[in-house]
């Protein structure tokens, strides 16, 4: 499944860690935004098992989005970018 993880970390050492774990798992689009495109559940239950631990839940957050393959073909943006990979996509 393709998921888009989008994060909120005010301390530095932490942001490192997180976005150290989130490379395993995806690519990086912006600065605190990475995509992840062939996610089976077991891999984002294991992602969020490492952020969890590493976060301060009374200050940062983190959200993900899964993201249908249809919706994916709808995705616009502006200036620098690209289209997400579609073509990466695995139905799971």
């Amino acid at each position: 499944m393709f998921y888009l993880v989008c994060y909120d970390i005010s301390d530095n050492r932490v942001r490192y860690r997180v976005v150290k774990a989130l490379k395993g798992f995806g690519s990086r689009v912006q600065k605190s935004v990475f995509e992840c495109p062939d996610l089976t559940e077991k891999q984002l239950l294991d992602l969020q098992d490492k952020i969890e631990a590493l976060i301060d839940h009374g200050t940062d957050s983190v959200h993900y989005f899964r993201l249908c393959k249809a919706c994916l073909r709808e995705v616009e943006w502006t200036g620098l970018g690209r289209k997400p990979a579609v073509d990466l996509f695995r139905v799971v």
